[in-house]
């Protein structure tokens, strides 16, 4: 059973801003969310005074969809459907459990190969009948009423035959009920500003390992590594020919050695070398900035995907002197795996899997280190007619990213993170290696919600999506619903 808010969550979206119907099998639905503006964002417009809204459900809430997939069998002697994965993985007719005003999506997949399909009347939704072995059939539907209803198999026979379970409905929003960890996640918005051009000098920076139970999703924590208390680590920000003085601290409490690895410094380990450091010390090395770019860095104590995987990474841009072109927004966004024993959206305190983590098999894709990083807790913002800059890094430690950004196209794209390369052009996705980085450039012309993903979508099922909300007019010469205008 997969059991999250952020499955098909482009499919949803989609249906919301067309308006589809809130129960239809096989079509998805978005619930829409909105951004608070960053720090030093220009006021935001009365959006109570446009006239030109985009279309979007009138129920949706500030969650995406909560997901869960049923496999049909037999057990106990009976036909039942069985939970696959998170909290009701191998139960028998789960209780499916989400909260009012929340999208709702059922994956149904055939598990023996005789016909099923899964209704619920109170929502009048419905799958599809699902025939032959592994076939299967997705519908969701909006729950707008609080209380206990049932879902079944409309088969001659099979309900009574056991294929019947219960979807619990819980008053309130989800985002009320209490956090068990701490907020790791780093704001995208959370970098300092250009250095433009002034003089090389020698720069201090100073990093602290921590170890902190932090929250991977709702009701998920997981015990992160990080620097500075966020994944990623700080954006570090200097210009070529500088001289970094790094400090890494290890906190007292921490239980293991850490240490740091700059892809953007020449000589031993990238400053691993000089920088492992046990609880409680603190380590300094000193390095030249020698080459423009944008690089990765980590902590490089073994095992190091251990150390990368629990959080330990982040970006060091290394400006070319006179900086990089002016833009009115940077964005930074980094993205990793996490490896759980238990399987993805599985409540309470999850343990790392290290037989996963060789294997290369994650429950977790993440921007910026938890499920619902970029979309509820941290959403980019911006407004129609600004230019945008995101820094995108990939932590990993395995996985390389097709990042992209649905509705947009990149104007300019850093290729390979390289900054004294001339820029590619007109670029719809760019694939970002793990340990490596990029800068993508690009102007919004119309405002509305666009959406960070890696193309390999299937990864939307485990976490990794993004949104950036953009304020200000809908131009309809770029897009609007309907025929052409004459």
């Amino acid at each position: 059973m997969i059991f999250h808010r952020f499955g098909a969550v482009v499919g949803l979206m989609m249906a919301a801003l067309l308006s589809v119907p809130a129960a239809h099998a096989d079509q998805h639905q978005h619930m829409a969310q909105k951004a608070a503006p960053a720090a030093d964002a220009p006021a935001k417009k009365d959006k109570s005074k446009s006239h030109e809204e985009e279309k979007t459900d009138p129920t949706a809430g500030a969650h995406a969809p909560v997901v869960f997939t049923l496999r049909t069998g037999i057990a106990e002697g009976r036909m039942v459907y069985i939970g696959v994965g998170g909290d009701i993985d191998h139960k028998i007719n789960p209780t499916l459990v989400v909260h009012e005003g929340e999208t709702v999506q059922v994956n149904l997949v055939n598990g023996e190969g005789a016909q099923h399909d899964i209704v619920v009347d109170q929502y009048a939704a419905r799958s599809a009948i699902v025939n032959g072995k592994n076939a299967s059939s997705t519908f969701s539907f909006v729950a707008r009423k609080a209380g206990e209803f049932a879902y079944y198999c409309s088969i001659a026979g099979h309900r009574q035959a056991g294929m019947e379970g219960n979807i619990q409905v819980l008053p309130g929003n989800r985002a009320e009920m209490k956090s068990s960890g701490v907020d790791i996640t780093r704001d995208p918005a959370d970098l300092p500003g250009p250095i433009g051009p002034r003089q090389a000098k020698t720069v201090r920076i100073d990093l602290e390992t921590v170890e902190v139970k932090g929250q991977l999703d709702d009701n998920t924590t997981y015990m992160y590594w990080t620097f500075n208390g966020k994944v990623p680590g700080p954006f570090l920000r200097v210009r070529v020919g500088d001289t970094v003085e790094l400090h890494l601290k290890n906190h007292k409490d921490s239980l293991m050695v850490h240490s740091v690895d700059f892809h953007g410094a020449t000589g031993p380990g990238g400053a691993a070398a000089f920088t492992q450091t046990d609880p409680g010390e603190e380590t300094v090395v000193t390095f030249k900035a020698l080459i423009p770019g944008i690089y990765v860095y980590h902590c490089a104590t073994p095992s190091v995907p251990t150390h990368i995987t629990n959080g330990m990474y982040g970006l060091l841009l290394v400006e070319p002197e006179g900086g990089l072109p002016q833009v009115d927004r940077e964005f930074y966004v980094m993205q990793g795996e996490i490896y759980t024993v238990k399987s993805f959206g599985t409540s309470g305190e999850q343990e790392m899997d290290y037989e996963k983590l060789i294997n290369e098999k994650p429950e977790y894709f993440l921007f910026n280190g938890s499920v619902g990083s970029l979309t509820r807790s941290h959403p980019l913002y911006a407004n129609a007619g600004e230019t945008v800059r995101i820094y995108f890094g990939v932590g990993g430690p395995n996985f390389t990213s097709s990042f992209h950004v649905i509705g947009e196209i990149f104007d300019h794209v850093y290729s390979l993170g390289s900054v004294v390369s001339p820029p590619l052009i007109g670029v719809q996705t760019v694939s970002v290696p793990p340990g490596g980085a990029t800068i993508v450039d690009f102007k919004i012309d119309r405002a509305g919600q666009y959406i960070l993903v890696d193309h390999a979508l299937s990864r939307l099922e485990h976490g990794l999506v993004g949104f950036l909300n953009v304020d200000g007019p809908k131009n309809d010469s770029i897009m609007h619903e309907g025929p052409a205008k004459q």
